[in-house]
């Protein structure tokens, strides 16, 4: 078969190697679901993804995203960089700022800000929904949160396309140096069908209000470095907990310095619509060669 264009993305880094690998099959066209999978596992990446024509008129192009084990309908890094490939490949063209993603979770819009470099891709959450709030909403919680000293706002089980529990600490300091139980932290997950543990802080630093680590023990990662679908539900849960405070707007997260990273994701709340993203660069643009045995 002839090469298809593959391009391997660094996504939401603020330094050159900072962010969230992501692997892209520019052209997935005769791809079985089995083949996809395959290729996924062969990379070992977090999320490679596959973009194909959309089914919806309305999408300008449709996306499938993998784990090394399983299909998943959406991811919020995933999402930004798919947008990133589709505009460097050429494509789609934004229509009025606007790309649209076909995926699991629908049809959702991509917002294009600027242009090279300087690009910034910005996802519309696909709807969150409070399910549980308070330390006692799981008897699982109270362990995998054990360690570090929580902050203002109630832990909560949150929903918006992926289901996670997230937890506001004390302070930067105090979550920047938590080492959290990871066992407990899966067993909750698994227990409440969960991607896991999200804990923030306000940040003290110039740059990033908010600090994130993310434990996504329901699919078998120990720590994220930079979660787009977290992002966008942390920042639904502060808009709708504290609609007049100052984080209510939107902000900066720094994300992933506790395990070599260096992620910046880009927050913006505009009413009850939740944009999450940043930038997104082209490491490796190469061509692939895959049998489709």
């Amino acid at each position: 078969m002839d090469p298809i264009r593959y391009l391997h993305l660094d996504v939401f880094a603020a330094t050159p190697g900072g962010g969230n690998h992501l692997g892209v099959v520019t052209d997935a066209r005769g791809w079985s679901t089995a083949r996809m999978q395959r290729f996924a596992r062969w990379t070992g990446l977090v999320e490679t993804v596959f973009l194909l024509p959309p089914d919806d008129p309305a999408a300008h192009y449709l996306v499938r995203i993998f784990t090394p084990h399983k299909e998943i309908p959406f991811a919020g890094h995933p999402s930004v960089g798919s947008a990133h490939a589709v505009l460097e490949c050429g494509l789609a063209r934004p229509a009025d700022g606007l790309l649209w993603q076909e995926c699991g979770a629908g049809v959702l819009p991509i917002r294009v800000e600027g242009a090279g470099a300087d690009r910034v891709l910005l996802l519309k959450s696909p709807g969150e929904r409070v399910l549980r709030t308070g330390l006692d909403a799981h008897p699982l919680l109270p362990a995998a949160l054990a360690g570090v000293e929580r902050g203002a706002l109630p832990p909560a089980l949150v929903d918006g396309g992926r289901r996670w529990w997230l937890a506001e600490c004390a302070d930067e300091a105090a979550l920047r140096a938590w080492r959290p139980d990871h066992a407990a932290i899966g067993a909750l997950a698994k227990a409440s069908d969960s991607m896991g543990l999200c804990a923030f802080a306000r940040g003290t630093q110039p740059g990033y209000p908010l600090v994130v680590r993310a434990f996504p023990a329901g699919v078998g990662i120990v720590e994220d470095p930079a979660s787009g679908a977290a992002n966008g539900l942390i920042a639904a849960y502060l808009a709708h907990a504290e609609p007049h405070g100052p984080l209510a707007r939107g902000y900066t997260v720094s994300q992933g310095r506790e395990i070599g990273h260096d992620a910046a994701l880009t927050v913006r709340i505009d009413g009850a619509d939740v944009w999450v993203g940043g930038r997104a660069r082209t490491v490796i643009d190469g061509r692939l060669h895959w049998d489709a045995a």
